[in-house]
């Protein structure tokens, strides 16, 4: 085993962490896609580890759509509830805190903390609601960057994230390509298929046709509670796998022992569904849900930065690439990871491609993968010694080579 190998999915605690606020796009407003601009502005961000002298060690953390900057640690002694990858996260795992500076912020549109539909607009004193400007990809990562910016970091050793967080990922690889090392996109695509798209359309009905949505004016009053947990109940089924739930549930009943020919929940996966939406009401903001959800749908690499082809989109990118699909995801099924492979290696853009055995779904990329860690944690490891100069190094997780070779072969 090299120096650069993650051994094992052990490690410390990321420990205690503080979510913290910095106010941005002020004097000057940043600019949005759809023509409006968004300032001042407010972002809620947390960092784990400490920045370099040489301030060469900043990997930025990426969530995904309902995600948060809480990502590892967590915030008191009363509440020890860990991040959304705390597995990933932390001295020794494979993005080590005792050698990153790791920065995760909440992004604009969202609502866990920073600006989004339901914070005050200045301009009324009331909640923005449906008057929030709509964003995209590329404006959450203006936002990001501005944060780096305000935090001295003008170069990235890495960018990490998957599934909506894959997609800034790619983003910043082709939006900021001399600020970016290294770019590691997990369980995602360049742009939403249309099954993608009719998934997220089929839960924003679901929202609207609440009655309590009031046309997204429902701060202060009764909350589109139904239409909420319906929107995550169909989320949810997306981002597993019909082995997943096979294995999980099959056609077992929840709490009985035969059919009550009424309609009330009887099957266990009925039950977890529900389970799972009435936990995402208690919180996340459903406008905020609409507006991640479009700007999900809106991004395409290969139309804002090719002309239509992902080729020329990955033409401006200068970064190396590790790019991770999973068996099961049916949602951002590996054929897309292949395609933006391809379009890297046209370029002549440093790539491995693995594909992951996973029945987990959609979800794997934030499920306990000996593999992935392996991957992530030498492929950081290998770009920072390219970084700081050091003689060239091969990494060899379990299956790196196999995924250099798939690489390759497309």
């Amino acid at each position: 085993m090299s120096e650069y190998e993650v051994e094992s999915l052990s490690g410390g605690s990321a420990g205690r962490v503080e979510k913290r606020f910095v106010t941005l796009g002020d004097p000057e407003p940043l600019g949005l896609e759809c023509g409006r601009s968004l300032g001042p502005f407010t972002l809620a961000y947390e960092t784990w580890g400490d920045l370099s002298p040489a301030r060469d060690n900043c990997v930025l953390i990426c969530h995904a759509l309902t995600g948060d900057s809480h990502a590892a640690g967590y915030y008191s002694e009363e509440d020890r509830k860990p991040g959304w990858w705390d597995i990933m996260i932390g001295p020794g795992k494979p993005i080590d805190t005792t050698k990153y500076f790791v920065v995760c912020s909440n992004v604009i549109g969202g609502c866990m903390g920073s600006t989004g539909p339901s914070s005050l607009n200045p301009a009324t004193g009331a909640p923005w609601a449906m008057d929030f400007p709509v964003v995209t990809m590329g404006d959450m990562v203006k936002a990001q960057k501005l944060l780096l910016d305000h935090l001295g970091v003008s170069r990235l050793l890495a960018v990490v994230g998957g599934s909506v967080g894959g997609m800034q990922v790619l983003e910043w690889a082709v939006r900021y390509p001399g600020m970016v090392a290294a770019a590691i996109p997990l369980a995602t695509t360049c742009e939403h298929s249309a099954l993608a798209i009719a998934f997220n359309e089929v839960a924003r009905q679901a929202i609207m046709a609440d009655p309590a949505w009031n046309g997204g004016n429902y701060y202060g009053a009764a909350l589109p509670e139904y239409g909420l947990a319906v929107a995550r109940m169909v989320g949810h089924v997306t981002y597993l796998s019909d082995e997943a739930m096979r294995k999980k549930f099959g056609r077992s009943l929840q709490d009985r022992c035969g059919l009550s020919y009424r309609f009330e929940p009887e099957f266990q996966v009925e039950s977890y569904l529900r389970h799972q939406g009435r936990k995402f009401v208690e919180r996340f903001d459903a406008n905020a849900f609409l507006y991640m959800t479009k700007a999900a749908d809106y991004f395409s690499l290969q139309q804002a930065w090719g002309d239509g082809s992902l080729v020329n989109a990955f033409a401006r990118a200068a970064c190396r690439f590790l790019v991770v699909s999973f068996t099961s995801d049916w949602l951002y099924p590996t054929y897309q990871s292949k395609a933006m492979v391809q379009a890297m290696k046209k370029n002549g853009l440093d790539v491995s491609f693995c594909e992951i055995t996973a029945d987990l779904g959609h979800d794997a990329f934030l499920l306990p993968s000996a593999r992935l860690n392996s991957l992530v944690g030498n492929f950081l490891a290998v770009t920072q010694a390219r970084e700081r100069g050091a003689p060239p190094v091969s990494w060899t997780a379990p299956g790196a080579d196999a995924a250099r070779e798939d690489a390759h072969a497309l």
